[in-house]
């Protein structure tokens, strides 16, 4: 069984996620811890839940999503994974975080990459990886078919989509992504998304603005 524990980080109030199997192997997602109290949260639920972190994933590179990443890569002894396209992304955080008032911001590299369509292991449950670019150029989510969950950053959220406004985005791409890799996805599939509350796919198809049967934009 598939266990999703999210925390809500930095000013930004982005949602990392812990994902785990029934033996205590998890995954991390898109650490934006950044303050010593949100590093103690993390690591005491991982400790007092007896979890062994093997994977360190970002969906994709913005600041929110990035900014434990180095802590956690250190901490847990783990590589990072992100889509290769995310690289120049993740690269340019270092050089704007101090505008954000993140001054102690500590650069990450990728060791690994992810790939459209393949799959990897949390312990004993599997993953998928489905390529959504749009909000930003190699932005990754997690499909785990088998309980219909969805970790998809900051593609779909409940009654909207990520912006495109920032370096690499791409609005139509976004827009035809998720019709094509989410929604296509069993109405029942749950969404958790980078921001704000979970979602479900059969209500996106239908309520949201953006792509859904009642679109307007």
């Amino acid at each position: 069984m598939l266990h999703i524990k999210s925390f809500t980080f930095n000013p930004f109030q982005e949602n990392t996620y812990l994902l785990y199997d029934d033996r205590g192997e998890a995954a991390l997602i898109d650490p934006g811890c950044h303050t010593a109290n949100e590093r103690t949260e993390l690591e005491d639920f991982i400790v007092l839940n007896q979890l062994k972190v093997s994977h360190l994933l970002n969906t994709h590179c913005h600041i929110d999503h990035v900014l434990g990443n180095a802590w956690a890569k250190k901490r847990f002894g783990v590589p990072l994974w992100i889509h290769e396209k995310e690289i120049p992304v993740l690269k340019s955080v270092e050089v704007y975080a101090p505008n954000y008032g993140f001054q102690g911001y500590e650069s990450s590299e990728a060791d690994y990459f992810l790939v459209e369509g393949e799959k990897f292991n949390v312990g004993e449950e599997t993953l998928k990886i489905l390529f959504v670019p749009g909000h930003a150029p190699g932005h990754v989510v997690f499909y785990h078919e088998e309980s219909k969950k969805v970790i998809a950053g900051d593609t779909l959220f409940r009654g909207s989509i990520g912006r495109t406004d920032l370096p690499g985005g791409n609005h139509q791409l976004l827009l035809e992504r998720i019709k094509s890799q989410l929604l296509t996805l069993p109405a029942e599939t749950i969404i958790y998304p980078g921001h704000g509350p979970e979602t479900q796919i059969g209500f996106e198809r239908i309520h949201n603005p953006f792509v859904g049967e009642r679109a307007t934009l």
